[in-house]
């Protein structure tokens, strides 16, 4: 086998070579195989080293620099000890896959994002994948898994992984994402994964003893920026495309959420997600399969979602946080920090989301003291490539308490807020649990394993809330193994009361959108919306369907404008339009029509 490493600031690298475990590496203890090999310098690509050497599954392996200790490779295809461990090999050809598949596009798609750890109580792959039938029977048509890649520890939202080729063991490991992704595709259920690129973590991190992974030429809010633009940049670069191939090709994913994009520091002509968009692009028509990068964007640059061949980047869809925002302020009632602008007039900024696909489109941002984003040109964009939630693991998580909308809103105000979203234009992502309204909270869990993180990261935390007014006793220790066990979801619940009143409640909105073809109209232009803040009710034309939301308590008569109307799906018994084409909703109730 042939070990391969880029390691341009080494005078020597050595191959540290141990056989497999006899349960194949994840137990027990290994066989060594002599001192480390040495590796030659590679002829053809500066700063490679190469070896070969006699290999098989589950194989550990690590690179000695320069007489150093063994380190993890950069590429690893498994760490099963952890980041800090040696890497292991992995023979993909030796998974049997069992469910042909085609793939499945973001057209016309429904997403569930859910996190592992949390999911279920069990925290693995495979007891996820035990609970794909609930996400069949709800009608939505990808998973979206949060990251998956290692990280220190057992439990963790994820965002601190390393080692972007592996998958984390305490989750099964990579077999277990392959029997997770088979099972899914044999549901019928496209998969999407998560992936940073623009940080990777500062625990087990040990990318920068081997080149210039990082560069201090920008700077994040995670220390140095991930190196795309500095020297060296070319191969940097290269190992986040590889990565990224690696998950759509060797574990069969379907799409990939690229994180917080904005925070990708790149100055060359030629931008980064361009080049992975194109990478990603030509993976899809060589395996003829349909492909996707969704990124979560807080630039509001239309250019991201644009093709190439018009001037963009080429990504299939992003990320619309304006929607949330404005969806949230106006549920809510809620001003601080980045809701202030939308706080200001909030069905206003409601409206002009549903209708522009922007808020900020150039206009100005008290929260960020300047002017904000460009318009989407909406003959050029179609809608669906935004996509649009009323909760995320962001929203939800970064709250101090990590509180649902559940845990203040009524179960008629979750209706609206679900109506809202399933029946938009926008392609919607549910956050796990919102279904059904669940109880349970999904707060920030960490479990790092060096003393002096876990305690930067837990007075970190409280410092941060408690500037915004929370006393520090009330935020939630990372640390704490009962913060991640409050953070799992109840699935006892989901059958009980007004869970299962919600839980229905989705699935019809679902189906609708299934079944009408005017809520997968890509046309941004042809929404129409009306509404009376003072009153308290929303409207929304899609087609010959109307979407009719009302927030007040009490009840209140919205204007049609049309006298012959059915009733597809009401959240309370709602009749047709009267004489005067007003049709009377309860208090915080909500329904969808379709004129006759």
């Amino acid at each position: 086998m042939r070990f391969e490493v880029w390691a341009p600031r080494a005078e020597r690298v050595g191959l540290v070579l141990e056989g497999a475990a006899a349960d194949g590496g994840t137990q027990g203890a290994v066989r060594a195989q002599g001192s480390p090999r040495a590796a030659a310098p590679d002829p053809e690509r500066p700063g490679w080293w190469a070896v070969e050497a006699p290999a098989e599954d589950g194989t550990r392996y690590g690179f000695a620099l320069d007489g150093g200790p063994a380190l993890p490779d950069p590429r690893s295809p498994r760490q099963p000890d952890g980041p800090d461990g040696l890497s292991a090999v992995v023979d993909h050809e030796r998974f049997v896959w069992r469910t042909p598949w085609t793939g499945r596009g973001l057209r016309d798609a429904v997403l569930y994002e859910l996190h592992v750890g949390t999911y279920t109580r069990e925290g693995t792959l495979d007891a996820a994948a035990e609970r794909l039938g609930h996400l069949v029977d709800l009608g939505v048509t990808h998973v979206e898994l949060m990251p998956v890649c290692p990280f220190p520890g057992r439990h963790g939202w994820g965002y601190e992984g390393v080692s972007l080729w592996a998958v984390h063991e305490p989750y099964g490991g990579p077999e277990a994402l392959k029997r997770f992704v088979d099972a899914a595709h044999a549901a019928g259920l496209g998969v999407v994964l998560d992936v940073v690129h623009n940080h990777l973590g500062p625990s087990g991190n040990h990318l920068p003893a081997f080149g210039p992974y990082f560069t201090d030429t920008h700077h994040t809010p995670w220390g140095a920026a991930v190196n795309l633009d500095a020297p060296g940049s070319d191969e940097v670069r290269a190992y986040l495309v590889g990565s990224a191939l690696a998950w759509l090709r060797d574990y069969r994913v379907d799409a990939l959420r690229l994180d917080a994009v904005h925070a990708l520091c790149d100055t060359r002509a030629r931008p980064f997600l361009e080049e992975l968009a194109a990478a990603v692009d030509a993976l899809a028509d060589e395996i003829g399969r349909p492909l996707g990068l969704i990124a979560e964007s807080d630039l509001n640059d239309p250019r991201i979602v644009i093709p190439r061949a018009g001037g963009g980047l080429g990504l299939a869809a992003q990320w619309s946080d304006d929607f949330h925002h404005a969806l949230h302020t106006v549920l809510t009632g809620e001003s601080q920090g980045y809701y202030a602008d939308f706080a200001e007039a909030p069905f206003a900024a409601l409206e002009k989301t549903l209708t522009r696909g922007y808020f900020h489109d150039g206009t100005y941002s008290s929260f960020r003291g300047r002017a904000h984003g460009r318009p989407l040109d909406r003959v050029r964009v179609p809608a669906y490539r935004l996509l649009g939630y009323a909760q995320t693991h962001d929203q939800v998580g970064n709250r101090a308490q990590g509180d649902r909308l559940s845990a203040t809103l009524s179960p008629g105000r979750l209706a609206c807020a679900a109506a809202l979203t399933l029946t938009g234009p926008f392609t919607p992502m549910l956050f796990m649990g919102e279904e059904w309204a669940a109880s349970t909270p999904w707060q920030f869990f960490t479990d790092h394993t060096d003393p002096d993180l876990a305690r930067a990261v837990r007075q970190g935390r409280r410092r941060e809330f408690a500037a915004h007014g929370w006393a520090e006793e009330d935020v939630p220790d990372p640390q704490d193994p009962a913060t991640r066990e409050r953070s799992c979801l109840d699935w006892t619940e989901r059958e009980k009361g007004h869970h299962a009143r919600v839980l229905n409640w989705y699935r019809e909105l679902i189906a609708l959108r299934r079944e009408r073809g005017d809520l997968t109209d890509p046309d941004l232009a042809a929404v129409r919306v009306a509404h009376d803040a003072g009153a308290g009710w929303f409207a929304v034309r899609r087609g010959d369907l109307r979407i009719v939301v009302n927030l007040a308590e009490h009840a209140v008569e919205v204007p049609l404008g049309v006298r012959h109307a059915r009733v597809l799906a009401a959240w309370e018994p709602v009749e047709g339009p009267g004489a005067d084409g007003s049709v009377r909703l309860p208090g915080e109730s909500c329904a969808v029509l379709a004129v006759d």
